[in-house]
């Protein structure tokens, strides 16, 4: 019997809201068990910081430094929350902060020291992720697939998961074979970072100010003109990639209205793409809690496109349980990617191991 370990995930996600830790028992292919999760948010000068060195310039060993030591606090605040031992853990997968991701160019960067969260904490860690794939030619995005398939074995068939973080992606899982993966387009990034441009704060809340506007047919087709969209995948995205869009002349509302919309519309552009439409859309990630994203998505996909806690999922622990369920993976050089998700040559291991 393959063994099963405890593993702890950690995420800190594109839209830089702070870092999400979850518990996980699993043999690296079935999960046997869920334990607590929590999310706790970065200082706000600690957000800034890391919003200086987007694109890998500026302080970047600084911030590096002190996004580990944030998620050393965010393990040792977990443990001592949920009364457990750190000594039950086996091992750590942590996905660290990514500052640029160029797989044309076969680059990705995600800050985050494993050596030093392995010494400060005396458990195994296993970090970098995403650097095997793109190496070897893949996207090294996304990577939580494997997860959502082991997940979804005993839901109707095909079924999409779309994970709306600072970017979007979906997988699609259907009858048998292996999972199909790409980033749709933006998520909340761009929604995000035009309410910071009008001081209005760090995101949409509850999709009301995209609700007080009107869409602005012509810019929406305008960005739905980009040439990702004709990409075939497997493909994925920078947090930035959208980043010089005109927005010009709207207002705050209208704007939110239409980068919302776009956010909709490109997943709905990906459905082109898949071997057949999901019968239903599960829906992971912040974009999930706003009610004026969900209905557009509903509109353009229409079937039932609900948050994954329909299904008994967690989707604020979702993306951390995944890199516990990769870490597992990693130590028992089980692939973490597929030609069908990142658009590697062959399924490959990877993550670099950080023994205590």
């Amino acid at each position: 019997m393959t063994a099963v370990l405890t593993a702890i995930g950690l995420m800190s996600g594109t839209s830089m809201d702070g870092i999400d830790v979850a518990l996980l028992r699993t043999d690296g292919e079935r999960v046997s068990g869920f334990g607590p999760w929590l999310t706790r948010s970065y200082d706000a000068h600690l957000r800034t910081r890391l919003r200086a060195v987007l694109g890998g310039q500026g302080e970047v060993a600084a911030v590096e430094r002190a996004v580990t030591e944030a998620h050393v606090e965010a393990i040792r605040f977990f443990i001592e929350e949920n009364d457990i031992s750190i000594r039950d853990i086996d091992i750590i997968g942590f996905h660290g902060h990514t500052v640029l991701h160029l797989p044309a160019k076969r680059r990705t960067w995600q800050l985050g020291d494993g050596a030093l969260l392995a010494r400060a904490l005396g458990v195994d860690v296993v970090n970098d992720f995403r650097s095997a794939d793109v190496a070897a030619g893949g996207e090294g995005a996304p990577l939580a697939p494997l997860y959502h398939q082991a997940l979804a074995h005993e839901l109707a068939r095909p079924l999409a998961v779309l994970n709306l973080g600072g970017v979007g992606n979906l997988t699609w899982i259907g009858a048998e074979g292996a999972p199909i993966a790409f980033d749709t387009g933006p998520g909340n990034a761009l929604i995000d970072d035009w309410l910071r441009r009008w001081g209005a704060g760090e995101m949409d809340r509850d999709g009301a100010i995209a609700a007080a506007g009107r869409v602005d047919g012509d810019r929406l087709a305008a960005m739905l003109a980009h040439s990702y969209f004709e990409r075939r995948p497997p493909k994925s995205l920078d947090r930035d990639d959208f980043a010089g869009l005109d927005l010009e002349g709207l207002s705050l509302q209208d704007g939110a209205a239409t980068l919302t919309a776009f956010t909709a519309a490109a997943v709905a552009r990906g459905l082109r793409l898949l071997p057949a439409p999901p019968r239903r859309w599960l829906v992971t990630g912040g974009g999930r809690h706003n009610p004026t994203l969900m209905a557009m998505l509903h509109a353009h996909l229409g079937v039932p496109v609900a948050p994954v806690e329909a299904v008994g999922w967690r989707g604020d622990a979702l993306e951390a349980e995944a890199f516990a369920f990769l870490a597992v993976r990693s130590r028992k050089g089980l692939a973490l990617s597929l030609p069908s998700t990142t658009g590697v040559a062959r399924p490959l291991t990877g993550g670099v191991y950080h023994p205590a």
